[in-house]
């Protein structure tokens, strides 16, 4: 059985904070520094290490052009105020291990935390580190009232990830997928 982690409650929103968004863009593009890793924005010298996990709209890139294509359409997300889009990055080296962020629901105080993580770096820790990186910032300073994820009911990882991390199954779809949600405590 996989141990869930516990949320801090300072991460829980407060009166204070219960009733105000701040949304992307921001005037200066969020880094988050982590132990090993940092949640940093993706430029376009790193897209060729990322092709193989490009998505965009659950297609996946083949080509460097389809990956330049789809990071702009991200970019453009995110200047819209739709998203943000953080690549994970190697302290020591500054290079991609992975994506993760926010992609839909965002003017309504929710979203959808998503992310993907190059093969290689699977199973180190690097995106349960992300993942709770990225928690943090959504509550405390998007002011988030509730997280969601979605994926297929058979990525196992997924789903052992998603519930390490305190998430709650709600839903079970026709199209194999199943959603979780971290609704923090609203004081």
């Amino acid at each position: 059985m996989i141990e869930a982690l516990s949320i801090p409650k300072d991460l829980y929103m407060n009166d204070t904070t219960a009733n105000r968004l701040s949304l992307p863009p921001y005037t200066i593009f969020p880094e988050i520094i982590g132990d090993q890793i940092l949640l940093r924005q993706i430029v376009s010298t790193d897209v060729i290490d990322i092709i193989e996990i490009s998505y965009y709209n659950a297609v996946r890139a083949t080509t460097i052009q389809e990956a330049s294509n789809m990071q702009a359409a991200i970019n453009k997300d995110y200047n819209n105020g739709n998203s943000i889009h953080w690549g994970i990055a190697d302290k020591l080296t500054n290079n991609i291990l992975g994506t993760c962020g926010y992609y839909r629901g965002l003017a309504t105080g929710e979203g959808e935390l998503g992310c993907v993580l190059l093969p290689q770096y699977r199973g180190q820790g690097y995106m349960t580190a992300a993942m709770l990186l990225a928690i943090e910032y959504g509550l405390k300073t998007i002011g988030l009232k509730r997280i969601w994820a979605r994926t297929n009911r058979q990525n196992q990882k997924a789903i052992n990830l998603l519930e390490k991390l305190s998430f709650s199954k709600v839903a079970d779809s026709e199209a194999d997928e199943t959603e979780y949600e971290l609704r923090p405590n609203v004081r």
